[in-house]
């Protein structure tokens, strides 16, 4: 079987017409799967039908042509939500896409992929959707009022996208700590803070290829400090950033991006939350941002904050 192979049932004929995408990694096991049919009833959409579009972390620049050049070539393909493999794609598969946006130009990564007539589309949502979840518990003076940090540990998609959204915001922390296993990943990060024009001096970029490295930094944290899992451990693959020897600064604001797998970073923040009085959120309205916004992109439909309420109740009863 291929490593993109589509994945999932063929819509009935009555019922739906067409299909759209998911690339990702494990997509079979994802929330959406139950979710997806639901939410297309509530919006009216033309299909019931999500397919994977499965791809190992790490691919040959191969896989993401052949998936995206699919997607492109198939006329009951409405388009696709990407996650874990945007950067891949757009550095790998952009030059297939007739159109994109201004934010996919300067993250370098696409996560939505869409059609407009015979025009294949490319969009970075994450800015957007990161910011509209982490709205939802920090409040807009959070930082001003508490003198608190970030520390982002991650430099893929997800994590540039926080970082961003934290420099550009009136309220911005003290400072934010970046940190990649690599440093191509930590230059990416630095170049699209520079082209945004992200304060000069609030950021830190900092190589971590061992978890204790990670421990120091959050050791030196002021208390209140936002700490967020961007790396895709504990989902993508086992483990956390953090070594079992970590401490959260006491009032921490905890991230943990996943919603599913094994989490252990989120079992190392609750082990703590009594004793540091931390408060812990999961990446599930993340994950409801996520997809409700590239449904909108993708089949061209507005989204409407009512409509993302109505849409996270439903997804709700399914988790």
């Amino acid at each position: 079987m291929s490593g993109t192979e589509l994945k999932g049932q063929e819509p009935p004929a009555q019922e739906s017409v067409g299909y759209m995408g998911f690339v990702g990694v494990t997509t079979g096991s994802s929330s959406i799967m139950k979710v997806f049919p639901e939410w297309a009833k509530v919006l009216g959409l033309p299909t019931r039908t999500l397919v994977g579009h499965d791809i190992a972390v790490g691919a040959d620049p191969a896989a993401y042509r052949d998936v995206v050049g699919r997607i492109k070539a198939d006329p009951n393909h409405f388009g696709a939500l990407v996650t874990t493999h945007k950067m891949d794609v757009f550095a790998s598969a952009g030059d297939l896409f007739d159109d994109l946006d201004d934010l996919a130009l300067t993250f370098g990564e696409i996560s939505s992929v869409a059609k407009r007539g015979d025009r294949l589309t490319g969009a970075a949502k994450d800015p957007v959707t990161v910011r509209l979840a982490l709205e939802e518990f920090v409040p807009e003076n959070y930082f001003t009022e508490t003198g608190a940090a970030a520390l982002i540990l991650g430099s893929g998609g997800s994590g540039c996208a926080l970082s961003h959204q934290l420099g550009m915001r009136a309220d911005r922390p003290s400072r934010v700590i970046c940190t990649a296993r690599r440093e191509e990943s930590l230059d990416h990060q630095r170049n699209l803070h520079e082209k945004a024009g992200v304060p000069a001096g609030l950021m830190r970029y900092v190589l971590t290829t061992d978890p204790h490295q990670v421990d120091e930094l959050l050791a030196n944290l002021p208390p209140g400090s936002l700490v967020v899992n961007a790396t895709g451990m504990g989902k993508d693959r086992p483990g956390s950033p953090l070594s079992d020897h970590a401490r959260f600064p006491d009032r921490a604001v905890v991230w943990e991006f996943n919603y599913r797998g094994s989490l252990e970073f989120m079992q190392q923040a609750r082990a703590q939350q009594a004793e540091r009085d931390l408060t812990i959120e999961d990446g599930w309205r993340y994950f409801v941002h996520g997809w409700s916004q590239v449904v909108a992109d993708v089949f061209d439909i507005p989204m409407p904050s009512d409509t993302v309420d109505e849409l996270a109740r439903v997804a709700a009863r399914l988790r």
